[in-house]
């Protein structure tokens, strides 16, 4: 790639980003929806297993990983499905434009508008899980390292099921075997921060699992599109 490309390139994936990003903001009832699921799955947590503190702050950490987890899978069945129902995703498929830049916007806002308000929803619902204190910090940082991953991992998915008009189990199917390494080591890390442990290797693994999906996913969920499109 030429240097005098890249300008044009950055403007194209910039233009791409606020298109996706205003509408999501549109949607106000998908950006909802994750959310409110969140919140309410987590809060009948303490009405199933009872007020008791030290269980409530075991269970924390599998239990605000678990839900956060399938709040991500709630929301990925849109993420190209509307473009690809009123035509934009053929478009994108043929401009001279990377279609990888055009993915990495659209998983970029998925996870501005889904796995970051996610991120600093945990602490509060934390609270009603009697977590300590001093698990809040790995908490958010291991969701903000894991909510990325997943939604990187998570537009592969969407992306060969975009076709299909009840694709969202077959989706679930696709990517959640790919979310349990993520799962595992995410609550392993603010599990580590309860009893005092170092978390620095689950929060390293997580950063590197990060790291591949961030390089493989983009171009891999391109692939998946032209595939499922037969473009």
């Amino acid at each position: 790639m030429s240097q005098a490309s890249t300008p044009g390139l950055m403007r194209g994936f910039a233009a791409s980003f606020r298109r996706d990003l205003l509408i999501g903001l549109r949607h106000k009832g998908e950006l909802i929806n994750p959310l409110m699921f969140f919140i309410i799955a987590v809060s009948l947590i303490p009405l199933g297993v009872g007020p008791e503190s030290q269980l409530l702050a075991r269970l924390a950490p599998g239990v605000l990983w678990v839900m956060a987890l399938l709040a991500c899978l709630l929301s990925l069945d849109g993420l190209f499905r509307s473009d690809y129902e009123d035509g934009t995703l053929e478009q994108m498929l043929i401009q001279p434009q990377p279609l990888y830049l055009m993915v990495l916007s659209k998983v970029l806002v998925h996870w501005l508008l889904t796995g970051l308000p996610l991120t600093l929803l945990a602490p509060l619902l934390g609270l009603m899980l009697a977590l300590p204190a001093q698990a809040y910090g790995t908490l958010c940082l291991s969701l903000f390292l894991g909510t990325a991953t997943m939604s990187l991992i998570g537009a592969m998915g969407a992306a060969l099921t975009v076709s299909l008009r009840r694709g969202g189990l077959l989706l679930s199917l696709i990517v959640m075997p790919l979310y349990i390494p993520v799962l595992i080591f995410g609550a392993s890390a603010v599990s580590y921060a309860l009893d005092t442990n170092p978390q620095s290797v689950p929060l390293a693994i997580l950063g590197a699992l990060l790291a591949l999906s961030l390089a493989l996913s983009p171009v891999a969920t391109a692939a998946a599109l032209r595939m499922s499109t037969n473009a």
